[in-house]
């Protein structure tokens, strides 16, 4: 599943394309998260906010990682050897990202989230989001809480997250970016939360935490929902103490 020297994949169980690259330099390049948080701007403040004077250049970058001839994924680990990939597809005719968690002892990987023209998620709830960016975990693409937690914020959707919430996002995204206003930046991209918007987390018997959104593949009442002994697996492996 994974090259023999890293935890990083060089092809994923049930997920189609490819070749995946590693590309952990892009996380240090401001440029990069202007594009990786575009689809979080939803409103044209939060655009104009994390954009700036760089959308030329921002859009650039995120064209050439599109529609190159590698797929660039980025890892973060999960306790008890899960891990969630961020796999920038870059297929000529259906571009996108994809948000995926994996376990070796899995047959398949399960895709989340997908942030592209037709966005499906959320894929996780703002504590699940913490506690990935949190870990401490090594062997990912980085061991940064503040990067971990802008590569996963497009798959976000919590209407219950803390009023500490943007404080985090803000301190992140004036440790990796550039841009002028963090704070309003953070503010801006928690209230919209992205094309999927906000959505309601609860407990299921039998599944674990589950979705309310009508995007989501944790929605048990969606028609294209995991079904339910994956959506508890799921749940597990995101709480930290998922069984293979």
């Amino acid at each position: 599943m994974t090259n023999s020297a890293t935890t990083h994949p060089s092809r994923i169980p049930g997920y189609d394309g490819g070749p995946f690259t590693h590309r952990p330099e892009l996380l240090a390049q401001p440029l990069f998260w202007l594009g990786h948080l575009y689809s979080c701007a939803a409103e044209a403040e939060a655009e104009e906010l994390l954009l700036g004077a760089d959308e030329e250049a921002a859009a650039e970058g995120q064209r050439r990682l599109l529609e190159g001839d590698e797929w660039p994924v980025f890892t973060v680990p999960l306790r008890g050897g899960h891990r969630l990939y961020v796999v920038y597809r870059a297929a000529p005719d259906d571009p996108g990202v994809d948000y995926l968690l994996h376990h070796p002892h899995w047959e398949r990987a399960e895709l989340l989230a997908q942030d592209e023209g037709h966005f499906m998620g959320p894929a996780l709830s703002w504590p699940e989001l913490c506690a990935a960016a949190d870990n401490g975990l090594p062997g990912g693409s980085t061991s940064d809480p503040g990067a971990r937690l802008l590569l996963l914020l497009p798959a976000l959707g919590d209407e219950a997250v803390p009023d500490e919430a943007a404080g985090r996002v803000a301190a992140a995204l004036r440790a990796c970016t550039a841009v002028e206003a963090p704070e309003a930046l953070a503010a801006a991209l928690l209230d919209a939360q992205g094309p999927a918007g906000a959505a309601r987390w609860s407990t299921a018997g039998g599944v674990g935490r589950v979705s309310d959104g009508p995007y989501s593949y944790r929605n048990p009442d969606n028609h294209f929902a995991l079904p339910p002994a994956r959506l508890a697996r799921v749940s597990a492996a995101l709480d930290g103490v998922g069984s293979t």
